[in-house]
């Protein structure tokens, strides 16, 4: 099964804003890994009045202290793609600092964003999937896309919060789109959106019917198709690994063409 061709770059340096677009900087904040590539992208947009900074990062005071100089202080609003800990971890010591207006897929974090809404010309959409709060913001060709499209590897999708149809839906919607640019929520920006958005698609629906033909020839686990999927996976990947199978035998569960006892997913028998 052929991967999406991902993107690389070198380790950034910690703690600098660097420009990725017109009236567009980036900080890269220190908590790589296998899950983050090189850490997670906070990014910081122009906006006249100040900046408007797309999600704060993680609970890192280096991070924020760097957010806050490079802006220096004056963060106008806080746009937040989804409330996973390493884009929203730093969101209470941002908007304390600053006193700036918090957008969210979610009211937990601040005021809700609903698909179509708009916040300094940026329009939310909603993209839930890998988490069911996901937004990400479309102005004028750009896109900051979030944990939806990442440039370094695909998305988890982990069941309950994680929801491979919706998921799916959420990528279809991107590709009927005509954007130049996106900035990912970790790695690199991605210059040529549609023909990458479509490798991911095309790659995640192979991988449902790699699962369908394992459960045409019989009854089996989460942990052998997972197995038989990745067999060269680094240890680290594995409990995600797993999730998105459950995910994709879970939207296959939706759809009536599997079924699950005992821990036993199998295709449902043809009437």
């Amino acid at each position: 099964m052929t991967a999406p061709a991902f993107l690389t770059e070198p380790p950034p340096p910690y703690g600098t804003a660097l420009p990725v677009a017109t009236g567009i900087r980036r900080i890269v904040a220190n908590n790589p890994g296998p899950m983050t590539y090189h850490g997670t992208n906070t990014y910081l947009i122009e906006d006249g009045a100040g900046f408007v900074v797309v999600d704060p990062g993680p609970d890192d005071t280096a991070h924020v202290s760097a957010v806050l100089a490079a802006t220096g202080g004056a963060v106008t609003r806080i746009l937040l793609s989804h409330g996973h800990a390493d884009h929203a971890g730093a969101l209470p010591a941002l908007a304390a600092a600053t006193g700036a207006p918090v957008f969210a897929g979610s009211r937990q974090f601040g005021q809700e964003l609903r698909d179509g809404e708009a916040v300094v010309g940026w329009t939310a959409l909603a993209t839930p999937g890998h988490a069911p709060d996901h937004l990400c913001f479309a102005h004028d060709g750009v896109v900051f896309s979030g944990d939806h499209v990442m440039s370094f590897a695909t998305s988890v999708v982990s069941p309950p919060d994680g929801d491979m149809a919706a998921y799916i839906t959420g990528l279809r919607r991107m590709l009927a789109r005509d954007d130049r640019l996106y900035l990912p929520g970790h790695g690199p920006p991605i210059p040529t959106p549609r023909p990458f958005v479509a490798a991911l698609l095309a790659h995640r629906l192979a991988r449902e019917d790699s699962i369908r033909a394992h459960l045409h020839r019989a009854p089996t686990s989460v942990a052998a198709i997972a197995d038989a999927l990745y067999p060269s996976l680094d240890s680290r990947l594995r409990g995600a690994a797993e999730a998105s199978v459950l995910a994709h035998l879970q939207k296959l569960q939706a759809e009536g063409r599997a079924e699950e006892t005992a821990g036993l997913w199998r295709e449902p028998p043809t009437l």
